[in-house]
């Protein structure tokens, strides 16, 4: 069975675009795959494009062949961008190789360790208050992260990430302070007593709201560097967190953060190919490695996943795209031996649920594994084609204002 054609769609997911590839195969089967071009990554679909020459002929079974003709044939600019794109054509074929056995994807990973999944509800808060036209209610003070707190556990979910968000003199107007993706534009990434403030009182609340048997995550993103990563980690020790989540392209900078940490340290989500992930290992510089699954495509995932057992070191899935993502994380997740836990937003765009043939199931906090061949659920494109996607995105222009 070989490709016969390559596509790429998108659809209008409210703030952003959600971006979706086909490979439609000679035998008439289509396999799919979702991407991102919103996270700092413009133009790959563009890079997809261009590629699809070199994979149309191709037998979808050969998906590793695949993958390392488009690394050899792109070696000179590997990573960034060309990594990202050769991900969603490796999810692609193996959606389809999938589906033209009749198994669901796991299956091809080596079987399902397990039948669920527990996940966390990321994003928590986070997307009320940066987006409260798509995520009701808007939240504007403390009591309003209390009260999430509260839907977090009456929902049966036990995990829950945020971020970090600076309130005004009376504690109400939250606005999320990022500047390592910046906003505000201070490249410095100095954190003040303000800032060490506004996160204690924001967890305290979300804390207050949950009870005390919801574990609780923080993710710190890039918006500091290593002297203000240990303030932060000092100000919250006498918190009881799950992770601490930190991202630095230093891996050695990480080992010290985490040697210094009274939590858990997660880190990784933005790095591409186990190459980049192995100093990282070595260094012991992490608790739990984030591995993009879309980003990385699901079968080098594995690989990555593999490595991080050797070195004693659990993973988690980086998931806050659409449904499709939330699947392809699903089947990652049910096959990996040293999974910690799976992200996901619970949160969802009023119509999300056009977008797709298949939901995720959440039962008492953790996800119900599909048994359908492929990933479990696909793109509905007669729905895409009433969401068309906004304008140019794809650079950190839709992201400068908000958080991801």
């Amino acid at each position: 069975m070989n490709v016969k054609s390559i596509e790429t769609l998108a659809a209008d997911a409210g703030w952003r675009n959600y971006y979706f590839v086909k490979v439609t195969t000679d035998k008439g089967i289509v396999g799919w795959s979702e991407f991102d071009e919103g996270f700092g990554a413009p133009g790959v679909g563009a890079v997809i494009e261009r590629l699809a020459p070199r994979v149309i002929g191709k037998s979808v079974d050969r998906h590793e062949m695949v993958f390392e003709d488009l690394r050899c044939s792109t070696r000179p600019a590997s990573g960034g961008i060309v990594a990202l794109a050769m991900g969603a054509i490796e999810n692609a074929l193996l959606d389809a190789k999938a589906k033209h056995l009749g198994v669901p994807v796991y299956s091809l990973l080596g079987g399902k360790v397990r039948d669920t999944i527990r996940v966390y509800w990321s994003h928590c808060a986070t997307w009320r208050i940066n987006h409260p036209t798509f995520y009701k209610p808007a939240i504007s003070d403390l009591e309003g992260v209390k009260s999430l707190g509260r839907e977090v556990r009456e929902k049966g979910f036990t995990a829950c990430k945020t971020n970090i968000f600076l309130y005004d003199a009376e504690k109400k107007n939250p606005r999320g302070y990022r500047p390592g993706f910046g906003s505000p534009f201070t490249p410095e990434l100095n954190i003040d007593k303000a800032v060490l403030r506004n996160i204690v009182m924001h967890l305290e609340a979300l804390r207050e709201g949950t009870g005390p048997d919801v574990d609780i995550l923080i993710d710190l993103n890039f918006n500091a560097k290593t002297e203000g990563y240990l303030k932060i980690l000092r100000a919250i020790a006498h918190l009881d967190l799950f992770w601490v989540e930190i991202d630095t392209f230093n891996p050695q900078a990480l080992g010290y953060i985490r040697s210094h940490s009274p939590h858990p340290i997660s880190s990784c989500e933005t790095l591409l190919g186990l190459g980049e992930f192995l100093p990282y290992f070595r260094e012991q510089a992490m608790d739990v490695a984030i591995i993009d699954t879309p980003w990385n495509g699901v079968w080098q995932s594995m690989k990555i996943a593999a490595s991080a057992a050797a070195h004693e070191v659990n993973v988690a899935p980086h998931n806050f795209y659409g449904h499709l993502c939330t699947m392809m994380n699903a089947h990652f997740s049910a096959a990996v031996p040293n999974l910690r836990i799976m992200e996901t937003d619970i949160d969802r765009i009023a119509w999300d649920h056009e977008l797709f043939t298949h939901l995720p199931e959440f039962v008492d906090g953790h996800l119900v594994l599909s048994d359908r061949p492929g990933w479990g659920t696909e793109p509905n494109e007669e729905a895409l084609r009433t969401r068309p996607p906004k304008g140019p995105s794809g650079t950190l222009l839709s992201y400068g204002s908000r958080q991801a």
